[in-house]
């Protein structure tokens, strides 16, 4: 029991150096040591982040600057006796809580009734009563320390322990929002060991086979993260909080997170890890690192890793592509990445326990569109005053913006697959909150640019195509997307975005080099039909076509098929947005008609028995803590 003469010859840590290479060593081995990894990570972010007392320095505790002319900078020392202590106090806890003698070893691995064991003496051991969503008390140190954890720190604590007690086939399940445990032969049984949401309720050593046969996002239909020790090892890196207040963050935890998720990503370790490349790819937009990758590579990699391991049932690496586009001002690609995101949303139904996905696509709805958009139609009038030469391109890009119909087009998918997400859920989703920005955002195309758009409300059919007549007569009747034109976007050799029932990609938006601008909103499929179209390396839709101009201010062909008035053609699978077909590209925006359509719930098909009021949902809420999933 305790560390092993390897490992203590790393100590003290000094510095983001010292703290690296014992990963990296750590990390060769076919078991980490995840206890020992934790309990640095914890006694790090305790003295930058929650006890900061820099530069005063606390007995037993050092702190050295991480530049010789920045004595504000500090990182503390790690000590060998504080974490052997540590370390050697958690291995004691568990070992003498578990007799392994008592439970039986079916083949292949651990029963349910061990793991359960196990996760009793993490459950008993904290705290009867905190506030367990607070910031910094995911890590073993806070369990050790402070007898407290977050519902995503119980399950790796659970981990831990089991590796503890040499149970090696112990791993955990992570959702987008959620973790649970995995054991037996290939990691094929399931249990919950933890809580999630407010409700703190006592699910211990139940499957989550039920939630995976609602098609709940909690548990993503099964397409969930089944880690090995390494993807553990990522998942705690991931967890680090560097805040310290709502608006302030500690640069050196910033620093040390994107070292470790560097180390992690080169070795091979996030290959299957979208979120942890989300967080990378955020941190070198805000702090690059030269020689590296660029974001967006890293962000296209996420989206491609969904693709591959995950069956295209991840949201969050559109949402990081869209806060990437977002934050640089491409306002086609930010709209198109949103839009791919809710066409995954789609294929699910929403529970309560979503809440989470709810309020980032509340936000995006309600806020972040409306802002974007409103600040584009600003820019592009020039009511911010005279606009510098070198402002001028970007300022055509973001007027180009609301005269595109690649972006009215990508809007309407977005509520399109809001919509179809609420069909056959028990609980709603749309309100007449959702539906007065919904107003607001369609009525900043003109209707010149929305009539350019083609709505066909059904799938085409293959004996008869051009029956797509629209219910607008001023629509004329127009000819659906053949279903090999698809084909042709195909790319060698390249990342893709998937194809979705609608016909517009994130394309390219002129631009000039991209500026930093305020973070709002956007962290992270599209229907499954469909072949994947191809992205450059910007992240952008490639088009087989040659652009017809050079102007930045004239939006680029489109890749996608072409309704009969050149524009691009989306897909409806929404009844509510079927219904709104007329209303969406009439020369007037009919307010009051698209409310009530919108909140119809006499459209879709609802299950009634626990049906969530609409004044439940408020218009503001409190920014939320960032996660550690």
């Amino acid at each position: 029991m305790g560390l092993h003469s390897a490992q203590k010859k790393h100590f003290p840590l000094r510095g983001i150096d010292g703290v690296f290479q014992l990963f990296e060593t750590e990390l060769r081995k076919p078991e980490p040591d995840l206890a020992l990894l934790s309990l640095v990570l914890g006694f790090v972010e305790h003295f930058l982040a929650v006890n900061r007392v820099i530069p005063i320095n606390v007995p037993g505790v050092q702190f050295e600057p991480l530049e010789p002319d920045c004595p504000n900078s500090c990182f503390p020392t790690v000590e060998l006796g504080m974490i052997s202590a540590l370390h050697e106090r958690f291995t004691a806890q568990i070992r003498g809580a578990v007799d392994l003698s008592q439970y039986r070893h079916p083949a292949g691995g651990s029963s349910r009734e061990l793991v359960k064991k196990v996760s009793d003496v993490i459950w008993n051991s904290l705290s009867r009563s905190y506030f367990k969503d607070r910031a910094h008390i995911q890590s073993l140190f806070s369990l050790i320390t402070g007898t407290k954890l977050d519902s995503s720190g119980v399950a790796f604590a659970v981990v831990a322990a089991c590796q503890v007690l040499g149970l090696r086939d112990v791993h955990l399940g992570l959702s987008e929002d959620h973790a649970w445990v995995i054991f037996g032969k290939n990691g094929e049984e399931t249990a919950e060991v933890t809580w999630h949401g407010k409700g703190n309720e006592d699910r211990r050593g139940q499957t989550i086979t039920t939630g995976v046969n609602e098609k709940s996002w909690l548990y993503l239909k099964g397409s969930y993260m089944k880690c090995n020790r390494n993807m553990e090892v990522a998942f705690m890196v991931c967890a680090i909080n560097p805040s310290l207040d709502l608006h302030t963050d500690s640069s050196e935890l910033l620093q040390l997170q994107q070292k470790l998720l560097w180390l992690l990503y080169d070795r091979g370790d996030l290959e299957r890890y979208p979120m942890a490349m989300g967080t990378l790819a955020d941190l070198e937009d805000q702090e690059p690192i030269p020689g590296k990758e660029s974001p967006i590579k890293i962000h296209l990699k996420a989206v491609g890793s969904a693709q591959k391991y995950y069956n295209n049932e991840h949201i969050y690496p559109f949402m990081y592509l869209a806060g990437f586009h977002y934050r640089h001002r491409n306002v086609r690609d930010a709209l198109g990445a949103w839009a791919e995101a809710a066409q995954v949303m789609q294929e699910y139904n929403y529970f309560r326990e979503d809440e989470e996905i709810y309020k980032e696509f509340f936000d995006i709805a309600n806020d972040v569109i409306p802002t974007l958009l409103k600040e584009t139609a600003t820019e592009s009038t020039g009511e911010e005053g005279e606009e510098s030469d070198k402002d001028q391109p970007r300022q055509a890009a973001v007027f180009s913006a609301l005269q595109d119909a690649e972006c009215f087009a990508h809007l309407l998918r977005f509520y399109d697959g809001i919509c179809k997400w609420e069909e056959g859920s028990p609980t709603p989703v749309l309100h007449v909150g959702w539906a007065t920005y919904l107003v607001q955002s369609l009525s900043r195309f003109d209707s010149q640019i929305r009539q350019k758009v083609s709505i066909i409300t059904k799938e085409p059919d293959s004996q008869d195509e051009d029956d797509q007549s629209s219910d607008d007569p001023r629509e004329g009747r127009r000819r659906g997307p053949r279903r090999e034109s698809r084909l042709e976007e195909q790319q060698q050799g390249l990342p893709s975005l998937p194809s979705s029932g609608a016909a517009s990609p994130p394309g390219p938006l002129p631009s000039a080099p991209p500026k930093k601008a305020a973070e709002v909103g956007g962290r992270r499929r599209s229907s499954h039909q469909g072949a994947p179209r191809a992205v450059d390396a910007e992240g952008k839709a490639k088009s087989p076509r040659s652009p017809s101009s050079s102007n930045p201010s004239s939006p680029p062909p489109s890749a996608q098929p072409q309704g009969s008035l050149g524009g691009p053609v989306v897909v409806f699978q929404s009844e509510k947005m079927k219904g709104m077909k007329g209303l969406l590209c009439a020369a007037k925006v009919n307010s009051s008609a698209i409310k009530l359509q919108l909140t119809a719930q006499s459209q879709v098909q609802m299950k009634r028995q626990k049906s969530t009021p609409a004044g439940d949902y408020s218009m503001s809420f409190l920014k939320r803590q960032r996660k550690s999933l």
